[in-house]
């Protein structure tokens, strides 16, 4: 937070010192506020913003960040070192740890496989599988390939299943190999 707020200070010429008065700027500055916060986080765009908020008379129902066109697998993805990822601790199974390096290893694999199975960017991609490292990574996969990601937990019962996926429109094409 403190190296957001001097952030703030620099590009706008502020003087903001804490929490409340950085809120505070937040909410009578919405737009300034929001592109700095994508600009400090340095979100990665193939396009950027054309700007940040159609209108702040209405939530929700606005547009925000209209115009930019960015791959959140990408954000998410960006970082290949041996810090902790992802810190996985399932009901009855050994926490499973894993670092950015290897979650990004993981992920390429897993790519590799759903493009050479012929899933393009626009594809619905559905996973039936328990909340678990594995889901994450199958979602990381599909998403940087631009396919839309699904999933539902085998105890959702088989109508929140068919709820779930309807909601994906998956007829409008199958690339799975017959």
């Amino acid at each position: 937070m403190y190296r957001f707020i001097r952030f703030v200070n620099d590009r706008f010429g502020r003087q903001i010192d804490d929490y409340p008065q950085l809120y505070q700027w937040s909410v009578t500055n919405i737009d300034d506020f929001w592109a700095a916060m994508w600009d400090f986080a340095e979100i990665k765009c193939s396009t950027p913003f054309d700007r940040v908020v159609d209108t702040t008379d209405k939530m929700p129902g606005n547009i925000w960040f209209e115009g930019a066109r960015l791959n959140f697998a990408e954000n998410l993805l960006r970082y290949r070192d041996d810090q902790a990822a992802l810190v996985f601790k399932g009901e009855s199974n050994p926490t499973i740890r894993m670092t950015y390096a290897e979650l990004y290893d993981e992920v390429a694999r897993v790519a590799a496989a759903l493009k050479q199975v012929g899933i393009v960017p626009g594809d619905r991609v559905a996973g039936f599988m328990p909340n678990m490292p594995q889901s994450i990574i199958a979602m990381l996969a599909a998403t940087s390939l631009g396919a839309t990601w699904s999933s539902c937990s085998p105890d959702f019962g088989i109508k929140g299943v068919l709820d779930r996926y309807a909601q994906s429109d998956p007829g409008s094409r199958c690339a799975y190999p017959k």
